[in-house]
């Protein structure tokens, strides 16, 4: 490894001396209109013109706003929007992210809970710890940038109690060539509740260039996150009568005795990623495109679970002694290929996919007591990837694919969409897909101090099918239908056991199920305008034909009442309204902080209480301003809302948040 490491760095130098007059094929900037972009957005007042031939780090008067791109690791580009929408407000949280079907816990960042089934979105198993890769970066979540002016983006909210959120970023194009960019996203909560205090930080550094020619395409990043959260186990079992009836001396949150105080978990990871684009035949109106891709990433990953001392919370321990259990994983992710574009057949890439992964554990546990000393797992596979593309007058056709040819991880995955546009800028999309995949490693194997936590399984590969239909028509209605079936379908479950003593202990074990897992969802998104109010409605209606299975709620919806409108001669934008968001009753997933996972339980049912928010948000030229009065209805709608079982949700609280763009 350490030879092809040296080969494709050497393969780097060469390309890049290469490259100075090379050309590389513009950048894909369909699907988004940059005319839309530019409503509400006073930049228009100051950046008016032209991309000018010349770029300086001071203002440049000749740039105008849909000159700042975003471009994804696809090559996917969006321009910097500073509009405020109510769309904009949905994402105005930790993960940045509409968070329509999760359910976040007391203090920010420390879990949510999932309210829909998501099907699976890569053959790749993850190491585990699933609930911290929620606010985890991955290789696909970094953006890189090409910019006129300097640009950087503020985006601060505050928490719960002591501390704030804090994501801010810096880029800038110090030629036409070459970009880079630093980001960093900081969170410290204290939280409401003893020993539940998140801290983390997420930091980014890309850079991004093309030759003067365009024929060569260089990128890069590092990044380096550090997710931490106090862990306690959720309030006492005895409390939760207090909590729910109202009692006035446990209102202060602090009162609240929680299961344990010496306990966090931690998510550590860094990454070095390159890839390349290297044109060696330009596409023209007569001759078909060739592209040579290549990209590797290297990426360690370490979870760690921290006690102090045992707690019989999680069941007997080999010794009374600090818990220290650590899961680690190492991947090598490399790629090679080539693009193929040609008017008539449209664009066909073929490569080969190599991963190698080490997944090992590492815990204080006492060697003569462990029957199997196997503490690691090697994988290594060679996969053929496929795409292709092709775009007539009103239809896509994307297809791809990756297949398993040779090493352990012996995973396919099919997935085709055929999206038909349709007048006003309407669309219908249908989709299929396959996936057979590797389960999660830590499905497979864990080691703990903790007796219950310690396994070594063999289970056959899940096997997922699902066929989606979207119609989406503008200005009217969002139709979402999809089925997904699953085969030897994989999760964590709670199970009860007599101990010794006659007490009742649980323990939270991976379980397989052979027979089929099967659901049916159907979303409606609708925003109706009244002048100056609106309505935006976003309802989910699903049915798990598998109840023996998982638990989920029937009915999820979102709706949101606001008045628009301009003041002060435009010079402020305002928006304010009320959003209730509800979810029907059902058995809720647990959570486990030892393996931050979520569990299957079948004790306690969790629902029917509505949220309700009032906020007011307003834009400033490139300054959106986000008041937030969450949860107003907490104290007189019945003290019934949890994140997780012993979780509480949130009290009523007063949230300010911003977000601030500079273009200079």
């Amino acid at each position: 490894m350490k030879k092809l490491l040296s080969f494709y760095v050497f393969f780097i130098c060469v390309n890049f001396l290469h490259s100075q007059n090379q050309l590389f094929p513009e950048l894909r900037t369909e699907g988004f209109d940059r005319s839309a972009n530019l409503q509400n957005s006073s930049i228009r007042d100051s950046i008016v013109s032209k991309f000018g031939v010349s770029t300086s780090l001071n203002k440049n008067p000749d740039a105008k706003i849909e000159d700042y791109l975003i471009i994804s690791r696809d090559s996917d580009t969006t321009v910097v929007d500073t509009s405020l929408t109510i769309n904009k407000y949905y994402k105005l949280n930790y993960l940045r992210k509409d968070d329509f079907d999760k359910i976040p816990f007391s203090n920010t960042g420390t879990a949510y809970n999932t309210l829909s089934f998501s099907n699976f979105s890569s053959i790749t198993p993850k190491m585990g710890a699933s609930n911290k890769y929620l606010s985890y970066e991955l290789v696909d979540d970094i953006d890189y940038y090409y910019l006129p002016t300097p640009f950087t983006e503020l985006m601060y909210r505050s928490v719960f109690e002591q501390g704030q959120l804090l994501d801010a970023i810096y880029s800038v194009n110090t030629s036409r060539q070459f970009n880079f960019s630093i980001s960093r996203k900081g969170l410290r909560s204290l939280g409401n509740y003893q020993n539940f205090l998140s801290s983390s930080s997420n930091f980014n550094f890309t850079t991004n260039y093309i030759s003067k020619n365009k024929n060569y395409k260089f990128r890069t990043h590092f990044t380096n996150q550090r997710l931490f959260s106090e862990q306690n186990g959720g309030i006492n079992d005895s409390d939760i009568l207090n909590f729910e009836n109202g009692n006035s001396q446990f209102l202060d949150r602090g009162v609240f005795d929680p299961n344990f105080q010496n306990a966090h978990n931690e998510f550590l990871g860094k990454r070095f990623y390159i890839d390349q684009n290297y044109v060696i035949v330009k596409k023209d109106s007569i001759r078909s495109g060739i592209e040579l891709f290549n990209s590797i990433y290297h990426e360690e990953k370490k979870y760690k679970f921290q006690q102090s001392s045992s707690d019989e919370f999680f069941g007997s321990s080999y010794a009374s002694q600090e818990i220290n259990d650590k899961i680690l994983l190492n991947t090598i992710n490399l790629n090679v290929g080539l693009i193929y574009s040609s008017e008539k057949l449209g664009k066909i890439n073929l490569g080969f996919k190599y991963i190698a992964d080490r997944y090992t554990t590492d815990n204080y546990q006492i060697e003569e007591l462990i029957i199997d000393d196997t503490k690691t797992i090697n994988s290594k596979t060679t996969f053929l990837t496929a795409k292709y593309l092709k775009i007539f007058s009103k239809i896509e056709l994307n297809v791809k694919t990756e297949n398993f040819i040779i090493g352990d991880n012996k995973s396919n995955m099919f997935d085709s969409t055929f999206k038909i546009k349709l007048k006003n800028d309407s669309s219908l999309e249908f989709n299929y897909k396959f996936m057979s995949m590797v389960p999660n490693y830590n499905f497979l194997l864990y080691t703990s101090n903790y007796e219950n936590y310690n396994w070594d399984n063999q289970f056959e590969n899940p096997v997922s099918n699902s066929i989606s239909f979207k119609l989406q028509l503008n200005k009217l209605l969002d139709l979402n239908a999809e089925f997904i079936s699953v085969n030897n379908h994989i999760q964590f479950e709670k199970s009860m056991s007599e101990n010794l003593l006659d007490l009742t202990d649980y323990s939270i074990l991976p379980v397989q199920h052979n027979g089929n897992l099967e659901i049916l969802k159907i979303q409606l998104a609708r925003e109706i305008n009244f002048g100056k109010f609106s309505i935006d409605s976003k309802i989910l209606l699903q049915k798990s034909l598998s109840d023996e299975i998982i638990n989920l709620p029937q009915i999820v919806s979102r709706n949101t009442v606001y008045f628009s409108t301009d003041m002060f001669k435009k010079a402020l934008f305002l928006q304010t309204g009320f959003g209730i968001k509800y979810f029907s009753k059902f058995y809720m997933n647990g959570y486990d902080p030892l393996l931050s996972e979520l569990y299957i339980q079948n004790e306690k049912e969790i629902g029917e209480f509505p949220l309700i928010d009032f906020f007011i948000n307003a834009k400033i030229q490139q300054t959106r301003l986000y008041f937030k009065f969450e949860h107003l209805n907490s104290s007189f709608s019945g003290y019934n809302y949890y994140s997780a079982p012993n979780y509480p949700y949130r009290d009523f609280t007063f949230r300010f948040g911003l977000v601030w763009n500079f273009f200079m």
